[in-house]
């Protein structure tokens, strides 16, 4: 069986025959060439319009990079037909298996994308012989097809969190969809700003920001500013994790502070490898740290403090009724208030001044929860690791759609990739 038969099977091309196959000596080692040529008495197409026109002139031969085959490249070569389009003037034609002054094909890119997705962009390029900016391109090729054919129809539940990137200060918002079955990134943008979301919410549209009905975010004010104002009918909740973190973050700085104090006055550091016997949840503690864990409850440390007023707020998340946790919350920001741990009579203003989306997590009946986000978050560490850095913004932000996104892909001609 000859392989422009193989070809034709696979990949026919409307108004084009491949002609002759050989082999080539191309970048210092041997290719197949597989030469293309126009059907006799068809007219090109104008790239722009699409519209048949008639042949201004040809351009000299070129090479367009295909999917390898056994140990051989493959390279389609032709030579390009300018037509003289009514509408558009002199352009380059239309061809099917690639656009432009691109050299691969498009199948070519499709295969080299969806191998990126399950290595490095470094390892894909070196695996195939080609360069970390081919496959960039063939990336993105995938990446800007998928967003402009994906639907954003029928999304009622979405997350928002950042991410840090490069060095220094430097975040990523993303916004998550969070619908059972349907988890995925939407949309990201740099830094986490009100501008940066407000932006989604503009490119996102009134009509489906109308159709929100669950929001999870952490407690970052721009955040929470752009979402009460651009979906004030959605429920904004801030779960049970976000929460948490703060009291974790409080009990660390006491412990710290409580060390530091230790060393002034030349005492016994009691809370010597300590930092994960106050924060872990008991449950989780070996039989050693809770042995330890024990012995530290017997001493006046404010460390202990902070962790038994943790312990104690657990307790609000038992609730089933939205006022009475309402309540306990209350009288716990109280007595913490009284107290003289000034991290934990942060956390406790904060509480109080977030109560009422707080409280949704109630309403919402633990039904959305930032779980979700964090493991998409996870995921998005991940993509960055793998690929060892991203020197831009713009090709992080297009290898995490291409990771998360879930987008939908070209038509794919090769089975095995």
């Amino acid at each position: 069986m000859l392989i422009k038969t193989l070809l034709n099977k696979v990949e026919r091309f409307k108004s084009f025959v491949y002609d002759t196959v050989q082999i080539a000596i191309i970048a210092g080692s041997e290719a197949l060439v597989i030469d293309i040529r126009p059907r006799s008495n068809s007219n090109p197409r104008c790239h722009e319009c699409g519209k048949r026109c008639g042949t201004y002139d040809h351009q000299p031969k070129r090479l367009f990079e295909h999917v390898p085959i056994w140990t051989f490249k493959v390279y389609f070569r032709y030579a390009p037909r300018r037509v003289s389009c009514p509408d558009h003037g002199i352009k380059v034609e239309a061809m099917p298996w690639a656009y432009g002054k691109e050299r691969m094909t498009r199948s070519y890119k499709v295969y080299l994308a969806r191998w990126a997705k399950r290595l490095s962009w470094k390892e894909t390029a070196a695996v195939f012989e080609t360069s970390w900016d081919t496959v960039f391109r063939a990336v993105k090729f995938v990446v800007d097809y998928g967003l402009a054919h994906r639907t954003l129809d029928d999304i009622t539940e979405i997350g928002v969190d950042e991410i840090a990137v490069f060095k220094g200060h430097k975040y990523l918002t993303l916004v998550y969809q969070l619908n059972a079955g349907a988890r995925k990134l939407l949309w990201c943008g740099p830094e986490r700003r009100t501008k940066t979301l407000l932006r989604f919410f503009h490119e996102f549209g009134k009509e489906r920001s109308a159709k929100l009905q669950f929001i999870c975010s952490d407690m970052w004010a721009p955040y929470l500013k752009v979402i009460a104002k651009k979906a004030p009918q959605a429920l904004n909740i801030l779960d049970r994790f976000h929460v948490m973190k703060k009291f974790n973050g409080a009990i660390d700085e006491i412990r710290r502070n409580e060390v530091n104090q230790f060393k002034i006055n030349n005492e016994v550091n009691t809370l010597v490898k300590g930092r994960w016997l106050l924060l872990k949840r008991p449950e989780n503690l070996t039989e050693k740290q809770t042995v330890r864990l024990a012995e530290l409850f017997e001493l006046n440390l404010s460390s202990i403090k902070g962790y038994l007023l943790r312990e104690d707020f657990q307790q609000f998340w038992t609730y089933q009724c939205c006022d009475s946790a309402g309540r306990f919350l209350d009288n716990w920001v109280t007595r913490t208030l009284k107290t003289d741990l000034e991290p934990m009579k942060k956390v406790a203003k904060m509480l109080r001044k977030h109560k009422p989306l707080i409280l949704n997590w109630f309403k919402a009946k633990g039904r959305l929860s930032s779980g979700a986000v964090e493991g998409l978050n996870l995921k998005a560490k991940l993509t960055m690791r793998k690929a060892y850095g991203f020197k831009t913004l713009k090709c992080l932000e297009i290898a995490l759609y291409h990771t998360l996104g879930d987008l939908p892909e070209p038509e794919n001609t090769h089975r095995f990739c």
